[in-house]
């Protein structure tokens, strides 16, 4: 019997071997650097660096000093986005340096940090196995489906925070759809900083400050941290100040402390001077947070303490002087927790968590960007029918229209808008929008299967900005129904209205009534008149286009494709409402 029991567990072994080895066989592998576009995520200067995972480009080797350059061959910061039903991930990769340091774990020097962002834009982190050798491996199994559709999640991998990328790939089964997301074409936040804004001392790089910060505003975050090598130093400064971004964030006053007070107070002033001069854009200063033992060391209490006075103090002197934009993060607005350090000031991930908390308040603040405390008034990002298209495609392409046509009429809507005329196979009206929308030179901003809170994240991510418009047009909230209730509904349009007010000051906004839907038409009309009352509080021009689609109360079918998308009739009768 024994010989036996040998026997089955030797061909089991080999079984499983076997199992394994056809598992592998059956791989697809994608490597980042052989795709048709740049999607490398959170890189500056992304036509100069070209195909590598390097942080600067490479005519800043001869203007920065060399330890300034070898760390900005870290790939901290950066990211990969791709789609995949894939129900396992393989992610394998060479490193250049050692896996990890005495303060700081190999999974958040050298590992990979893999979420996901589910249909409805709920973010979703992922946990798997991993090894680390010569070839470094994360593998994550049985993962979920979209309740949906079948083709699977985004997901976003973070890359090592304090180690060099020499090649990476992303395997996933044969079987599986996988597609690499474009470099996002949103103005990013760029950080310049120590090492705690590389990243030092979190537990896996997701935990890294920026990286929370760029899962919390879903916005594109530069890392320009650098170990012991972020004193605000003009050959930065000036780097930066290429930059087409969003925000600028100076967070360098724990690598100043070598610094004479006026050598401090030079560098904040000129950093802060060249970026408003050459991009005129927001300026964040921050103070040191302090050291772990800065209640009972007076020398290092006062060293922290002498750099936030020198630099509040220039702060301070450039808002007198009227200078706009510009902002500061106190040590007291942070309110780092006493436990959040692994030594004396490099934050553990209660620390980063604490630095990422005061960062969203402050930036939601500068880039206007607020949320409530209902889900209706919380910007996500949606993914619901990719099968017809791609929502994140659809933003991307409508970012390159606004900037090339300046758009002086919008519509925003969801499917209802989008499939009236702009969908290639699924337009159902279009002889009615070539007739009443398209002469009047209106934009179509309606994406299928669209709720309030996702026309939210697109107003937070671009699409009214750069351009001055006459006239918004918003219909949306059909398919918030049976989700939110009716004053959620009209909270967050009323919310979703004072974003849009605020991009667009100059425009009229004019707020159209849910079309009625089959066998929802009472609900509509009740959701409608509180819509309606609320657009006359706010000074908005009401419109109530779905009247022309009833009799007796009820919808007219032969006005609709499905008792909910108008037909070419349908968007006839209601059209001429929306452009008096």
């Amino acid at each position: 019997m024994k010989k036996r029991n040998v026997t089955f567990i030797v061909l089991l072994c080999a079984f499983s071997v076997l199992q394994q080895t056809m598992a592998f066989g059956q791989t697809t592998w994608y490597n980042p650097m052989n795709d048709n576009n740049p999607v490398i995520q959170n890189q500056g200067w992304p036509e100069e660096i070209g195909r590598s995972y390097q942080r600067l480009p490479q005519r800043a080797e001869e203007k920065v000093r060399k330890s300034v350059w070898n760390l900005s061959l870290n790939a901290t910061g950066l990211a990969l986005h791709f789609y995949t039903n894939a129900e396992q991930i393989t992610v394998r990769y060479g490193v250049t340096s050692s896996f990890a340091m005495p303060h700081m774990p190999a999974t958040g020097k050298s590992g990979v940090d893999l979420y996901a962002i589910d249909s409805d834009g709920k973010w979703r982190v992922a946990s798997g196995r991993y090894n680390f050798e010569d070839t470094i491996t994360y593998t994550y199994t049985q993962l979920s489906r979209s309740k949906y559709h079948e083709q699977g999640f985004e997901y976003r991998l973070f890359l090592p925070l304090y180690n060099s990328v020499k090649w990476m790939e992303i395997g996933v089964p044969d079987s599986a759809q996988f597609s690499f997301i474009p470099r996002l074409k949103e103005k990013p936040i760029v950080v310049y900083g120590t090492s705690i804004a590389q990243g030092g001392c979190a537990s896996r790089p997701g935990m890294g400050w920026t990286n929370i910060l760029s899962r919390k505003l879903d916005l594109p975050v530069i890392n320009l941290g650098f170990s012991g090598n972020g004193p605000l130093e003009k050959e930065m400064v000036d780097l930066i100040s290429e930059l087409d971004a969003a925000l600028v964030v100076f967070d360098c006053l724990p690598n100043m402390g070598s610094l004479l007070d006026e050598e401090v107070k030079n560098r904040t002033a000129y950093g802060v001077s060249t970026i408003k001069e050459k991009l005129d854009i927001p300026v964040l200063i921050v103070d040191h947070i302090g050291y772990r033992n800065d209640q009972t060391n007076r020398t290092t209490k006062e060293a922290a303490d002498r750099l936030n006075r020198a630099s509040k103090e220039v702060y301070d002197s450039l808002k007198q002087s009227g200078m706009k934009e510009l902002y500061y993060l106190s040590k007291e607005d942070i309110n780092f927790p006493e436990d959040g350090c692994v030594d004396n000031i490099h934050p553990n991930d209660l620390g980063m968590q604490a630095y990422g908390d005061a960062y969203e308040k402050s930036i939601r603040q500068i880039l206007r960007m607020p949320t409530g405390s209902k889900k209706v008034t919380q910007p996500v990002s949606q993914r619901r029918e990719p099968y017809i298209y791609e929502w994140k495609k659809r933003h991307h392409d409508k970012l390159g229209e606004i900037e090339l046509a300046s758009p002086q009429k919008v519509i925003i809507g969801n499917s209802i808008t989008h499939y009236w005329n702009d969908e290639e196979g699924k337009e159902n009206g279009p002889e009615s929008w070539q007739k009443y929308m398209e002469p009047r030179g209106f934009l179509n901003l309606g994406y299928g299967w669209d709720r309030i809170e996702n026309v939210l994240w697109r107003v937070y991510h671009g699409e009214l900005d750069g351009f001055e418009a006459d006239e918004v047009v918003l219909m949306i909230g059909t398919n918030n129904l049976g989700l939110d209730n009716r004053e959620e509904i009209v909270e967050g349009l009323e919310f979703l209205l004072k974003q849009i007010e605020y991009r667009q000051p100059k425009a009229t906004l004019k707020v159209v009534g849910l079309l009625p839907r089959r066998d929802k038409e009472a609900e509509v009309d009740a959701v409608n008149r509180m819509i309606e009352k609320m657009a006359i509080r706010n000074q908005y021009t009401y419109i109530e286009a779905g009247k022309e689609l009833l009799k007796d109360g009820k919808i007219v079918e032969s006005f609709f494709t499905d008792g909910l998308h108008p037909n070419e009739k349908g968007y006839s009768r209601t059209a001429p409402h929306l452009i008096r």
